[in-house]
């Protein structure tokens, strides 16, 4: 008998068998490499190798997230794709500050009880039904997106609370009303956020460049109504209708529902509550005093971590957070500067541009080809990588396509809203590690929006456009 127990125990420690999957993707990074030589420089030609195999390995989850993150910053280095600071800018950016800060908050909370507390409030305004349950969360985190200008800063203050309301509503760890919850909360913030001027990254990049380019802000109140509509209440419509399509579970069990007593808010609770409220007031205050979200929040995290507040654990920075997915941010911010450095994005337009055939006469196709394109360069960068390539060409584009030059700037809001895989957001980044959300999952959202947004509510949208006179 003991033998046989030492025999299933070397067995168990024994290696896999390699997997095929692992092999097909290395194949293919060797094919596009291959296939991209004779077009581009060594260098460019190594970036769109490393693009590929990131986002195959990113997309499938066939190895732990963090491990392309590592072979990209080893790769990019030993082989002096770009310096040193543009690999590493990830670990520079407020988005990652910013991620490390909402870890920190997320274990205060849990540590403080005060999640609790939030969950009691919750429970009683999002009722007892899981459908209404999914609506309520999409709806309420579209609502702090007219308030928080951050999408990484919203998604920080909402999952871990809806994380711990799961828990008690009897979701458990793997079921599929704790991820409906969670990816409500997190598309419910995120989507509807690309129709709001202030509320993300990409729009005030957009906002930004065209003011400095073009001389001409945009009106909070134009672009509300341009794009609010369609890709901001129509994306929230599809998004939920999606995750109760795909995360179908049981309604919430009312006993467990009614277990959280009322106590009364302990010290170390309000300590946290001062800290966060402060936190927060400078989010919303960002255009007043322009300290970033991220900077504004590595002060907050690094009060929290002061021993003798008490608001942490002693072994918060060892146990308490996610390095895997922090060094997984790192390394998707780092390809989007690789990208941009190695000049891959200017490639792409410029040939994107010169293979299709604009036509002044038929405005709903240029319109269809300028959103092809601009989705094109934020699946091969980011979704900010959009303004940062699309802008500085707009009047070029107006030129060619008989379109006013502020349609040709309005379709990049088309093509970052309609996100394809998660890689290009951090704010979905965000939600994954905060949420312990498997990738796969927030990737079968993304794509089933994407199909149908640009299969519904892009026609809609060029509908919308037509009725206001946009082209």
């Amino acid at each position: 008998m003991h033998n046989k127990n030492n025999a299933s125990a070397i067995a168990r420690q024994s290696p896999s068998k390699p997997n095929w999957q692992l092999y097909l993707v290395f194949a293919l990074t060797i094919a596009v490499g291959a296939l991209c030589y004779p077009f581009l420089t060594l260098n460019q030609t190594l970036v769109a190798a490393l693009l590929f195999i990131c986002i195959a390995f990113w997309a499938t989850s066939l190895i732990p997230a963090y491990l392309p993150a590592l072979g990209l910053f080893a790769v990019s280095t030993s082989a002096g794709l770009a310096p040193n600071q543009v690999v590493f800018a990830g670990f520079t950016s407020s988005t990652f500050w910013l991620l490390f800060s909402g870890m920190v908050f997320g274990a205060a909370i849990n540590h403080t009880g005060l999640n609790v507390r939030a969950t009691r409030v919750l429970m009683v305004i999002l009722g007892n039904s899981y459908q209404g349950t999914i609506i309520k969360i999409a709806l309420f985190g579209m609502g702090l997106a007219f308030l928080i200008p951050s999408g990484v800063g919203r998604v920080v203050l909402i999952i871990p609370i809806i994380a711990y309301l799961a828990n008690h509503f009897g979701y458990d760890e793997n079921s599929n009303g704790r991820k409906g919850m969670l990816l409500a909360a997190a598309f419910g913030t995120f989507s509807p956020a690309f129709s709001i001027l202030p509320a993300n990254a990409p729009n005030m990049l957009l906002s930004g460049m065209v003011e400095a380019l073009y001389n001409t802000p945009f009106s909070y109140w134009d672009y509300l109504l341009l794009h609010f509509p369609v890709l901001g209440f129509g994306k929230l419509i599809i998004t939920v209708s999606v995750i109760l399509w795909l995360f179908p579970d049981r309604d919430p069990n009312p006993a467990i529902q009614t277990s959280i007593e009322k106590t009364t808010i302990s010290t170390v609770e309000k300590r946290l509550l001062l800290i966060l409220c402060v936190c927060f007031a400078f989010w919303f205050t960002d255009s007043i005093h322009h300290i970033s979200a991220g900077w504004v929040g590595l002060v907050a995290a690094t009060i929290c971590l002061w021993p003798k507040l008490g608001v942490t654990s002693k072994h918060c920075l060892d146990k308490d957070l996610q390095y895997g997915t922090l060094f997984f941010t790192a390394g998707v911010i780092g390809l989007g500067a690789i990208i941009a450095y190695s000049g891959l994005g200017d490639v792409l337009v410029n040939y994107l541009t010169t293979l299709v055939h604009f036509s002044p006469d038929s405005p709903l196709t240029n319109l269809s080809l300028l959103t092809f394109i601009s989705t094109c360069v934020a699946v091969v960068m980011n979704l900010s990588g959009v303004p940062a390539i699309m802008t500085p060409m707009a009047s070029h584009l107006s030129d060619i396509t008989g379109l006013s030059t502020n349609t040709v700037l309005m379709t990049q809001v088309l093509a970052f809203s309609n996100v394809l895989l998660p890689y290009q957001a951090p704010p979905l980044i965000t939600a994954i590690a905060l949420g312990n959300l498997s990738i796969s999952a927030v990737t079968k959202v993304c794509l089933a929006t994407f199909v149908l947004t640009s299969l519904v509510l892009l026609p809609l949208n060029f509908l919308w456009w037509h009725i206001l006179g946009m082209f």
